[in-house]
Order: structure tokens, then C-alpha cells, then sequence
């Protein structure tokens, strides 16, 4: 580190503790959402992509909307993809107004597995994170994470 570079006050013990506490929470909180998802072999994140093009005009987006709607990267996202098209749950597409442009769309099958898992995984949220807090510390943490988003990047 150059002496031109300010170093970035440390967190306070407290600051530290929350911080680890949301680090080990959150983590602790995906393993048991796609522990959950696993007895309809899928995982959080073949969910969320289900929920994402079921909620979509003509249960359909772009890839690179898809990516962004599950904050996936490209590529990780076409793998993942590629493997639910293989399970039959979704189907890609060209576009056909852009070449280029592919389209993911959820068939039957995904609507179905969808409609099956929902009730298990909102209760699983319910249980391990609605249900875990407060009503006061959900709308805090409601708070704080719109607080979060907020913040621009670089």
C-alpha cells in the first residue's frame, strides 16, 4: 500500500460482531432454503429463476434480463439454465427480432414444479427468517437493506 492510500477506519467491535452475524445468518439461511428446495431437485437459485419467468409477460426473459433479475452472472446463469432445460423445466429460444438475443420461457413443467415447491419454500422462509425476528426487527431490517441498495457503485 502506497502512503498516498487512506486506509479505511476499522469496524468497531460491535460493527464487527453484526457484521459476522449477517455474514454466518445469511449463509446459514440460503443452505437451509435449498435444503428445503432439494426434496423437489432444485436448489435456491433454479427457484428463483422459476419465480422470475413465471412472474414475466408470456413467462419469458432475455438471458441477460434473467441474469440480472437473479443476480447471476452470464455464464453462470446459461449453466444453470442449460440444466433446467435439460430437467424440462425451461426452454430457450432465439429471438426473434435480434439474433443474438436468446429467451429463457418456462414450460409446464416449471409452472407445475413451481406451483408444487411454493408452499414449502415460503414456509421455510417464514420459519427461518420472517418468523425468527421481530416485527420490529423485520421492518428495521427492511429498512436497513433498502439503506443498502441504495448505495451506489463505483
Amino acid at each position: 500500500m502506497s502512503n498516498e492510500q487512506v486506509c479505511a477506519p476499522w469496524l468497531s467491535q460491535e460493527q464487527q460482531r453484526i457484521w459476522r452475524a449477517y455474514l454466518l445468518g445469511s449463509a446459514r439461511l440460503s443452505e437451509r432454503l435449498d435444503a428445503d428446495l432439494r426434496q423437489f431437485g432444485i436448489d435456491l437459485a433454479e427457484y428463483e429463476i422459476l419465480v422470475c419467468l413465471e412472474e414475466s409477460e408470456g413467462h419469458q426473459l432475455r438471458m441477460s434480463e434473467l441474469a440480472d433479475a437473479v443476480h447471476q452472472s452470464r455464464s453462470r446463469l446459461t449453466h444453470t439454465v442449460a440444466r433446467m432445460e435439460k430437467a424440462g423445466l425451461v426452454e430457450r429460444t432465439l429471438c426473434p427480432t435480434d439474433r443474438r438475443g436468446v429467451w429463457a420461457r418456462l414450460t409446464e413443467a416449471g409452472i407445475q414444479l413451481l406451483k408444487t415447491a411454493a408452499p414449502s419454500h415460503v414456509q421455510a422462509v417464514r420459519t427461518n427468517f420472517v418468523e425468527a425476528m421481530t416485527e420490529e426487527d423485520y421492518a428495521a431490517l427492511g429498512r436497513a437493506f433498502a439503506a443498502v441498495l441504495a448505495v451506489e457503485a463505483d
